[in-house]
């Protein structure tokens, strides 16, 4: 009698059966891959706002004869170098999740989904940023790239959220507040795009003259990106009135008031930006504020979205009809 023939093990087999990461380990696993996402959209901004972003005027290599950047290229090409090397550090980040999330039993597929989405981000996005070199920094693909990055945050904030302890605040998720959740998640998501298109049509700090811009009105769309920010703003603060009004936890409030925070935050460096002629300095800050003001919002909805529980007025309809 011949003997089945085990089947073969794949390399994440052979490592799950030697490794099985507690949940804290996949849990830094995809901070990490977090933190990352948002670190490699300063550095890019900070490769525009040092005029650098053609340090190495060429793509894959530095320059023609050259992998690496040479002391020809000066500072400009050290930080346009630096930065691509980074992309490097952003994909050993969310390889970690992804051998996480796969060697723990059982199989984290949920996340693991979503760090795969994240690493075919991360080469796209390095394709696209080849692109944008080898067209002289084309306005519309340094605007894709910024959207690229934006969705590889949303997808790290995702992996992170499910690798959360503690559940999402119960009796927070009544039908009015998904929607102001929902429409709110969608104004900001519009409010990020029109800055890019701000980024793209106007003066922006650090840029050689010799750079081309989107062909609008950068006064106009200045003023469709502000009131933008203004219904972002005041959906934020609908918001959080509804969840006051509907007693919901403390943990749901603190969302909302850590987003009227960064909102705020993010408000008065994009004035002081303007009336200041944009600095290098407050335009990176506001970069920074644009992925920490998403991350804020994907935080309140994601709370608001996994309350699966009845809100309080809804327990009290539910109880009054039950005594007739």
């Amino acid at each position: 009698m011949t003997m089945p023939m085990p089947p073969p093990r794949t390399p994440f087999a052979r490592l799950a059966a030697r490794w099985n990461p507690p949940p804290p380990t996949v849990r830094r696993a995809t901070a990490t891959a977090l933190v990352m996402s948002v670190v490699i959209v300063v550095t890019g901004g900070a490769v525009r706002l040092t005029g650098s972003g053609l340090g190495c005027p060429t793509w894959p290599t530095c320059t023609d004869t050259s992998l690496t950047t040479t002391a020809a290229m000066g500072w400009h090409g050290v930080i346009e170098f630096g930065n691509r090397l980074l992309t490097y550090v952003l994909a050993a980040s969310v390889g970690w999740v992804i051998l996480a999330a796969r060697c723990t039993q059982p199989v984290r597929r949920d996340v693991l989904r979503l760090a795969w989405g994240q690493l075919a981000l991360v080469v796209a996005n390095a394709l696209l940023g080849g692109i944008t070199v080898l067209t002289g920094l084309n306005p519309y693909t340094v605007a894709g790239h910024f959207l690229l990055s934006t969705a590889l945050i949303t997808l790290a904030y995702l992996a992170r959220n499910r690798t959360a302890p503690a559940p999402a605040p119960a009796g927070a998720g009544d039908r009015a507040s998904r929607v102001l959740a929902r429409a709110l998640l969608a104004a900001c998501a519009l409010l990020i795009t029109a800055g890019t298109v701000v980024t793209g049509a106007g003066p922006h700090a650090g840029d050689s003259g010799d750079i081309a811009r989107v062909p609008l009105d950068w006064t106009l769309v200045t003023r469709v990106h502000s009131a933008l920010a203004w219904t972002v703003l005041a959906l934020a603060l609908l918001l959080h009135t509804r969840l006051r009004r509907t007693e919901a936890p403390h943990a749901a409030l603190h969302r909302t008031r850590l987003l009227l925070a960064v909102l705020v935050a993010q408000g008065a460096v994009g004035y002081l930006q303007s009336v200041l002629g944009l600095p290098e300095l407050l335009v990176g800050l506001h970069m920074l504020g644009s992925c920490l003001m998403w991350i804020a919002t994907l935080h309140v909805t994601a709370g608001i979205e996994a309350a699966n529980g009845p809100s309080t007025q809804e327990k009290d309809r539910a109880a009054a009809c039950s005594t007739h």
